[in-house]
């Protein structure tokens, strides 16, 4: 029984910020490494990644402390979606 998804913790209170890549036209400037736009707990990170527009929402990332195995230290648009439907489960 301990090997489900829903038996991994998570913890959601652990610190995290925000972060934004830079853009030209809706794409990610490589070039350019990332700036942060806010910080707090992973929780609130999740929770102002999902308010913004799902059209730019490839341009945001959360950078937190790994949790293995759900959470890695930076996380991609797509985890964090993830994460935020796992959210309502726990």
């Amino acid at each position: 029984m301990g090997d489900g998804v829903a038996d991994s913790k998570v913890d959601f209170g652990a610190l995290a910020a925000l972060h934004k890549w830079p853009s030209l036209a809706n794409q990610r400037r490589l070039d350019r490494q990332p700036y942060q736009i806010s910080e707090g707990t992973l929780d609130e990170c999740i929770s102002a990644f999902m308010e913004k527009p799902t059209a730019t929402r490839h341009l945001y990332e959360i950078r937190t402390v790994a949790q293995p195995p759900l959470v890695t230290g930076i996380l991609s648009s797509e985890h964090v979606i993830e994460l935020s439907r796992l959210r309502e489960f726990l």
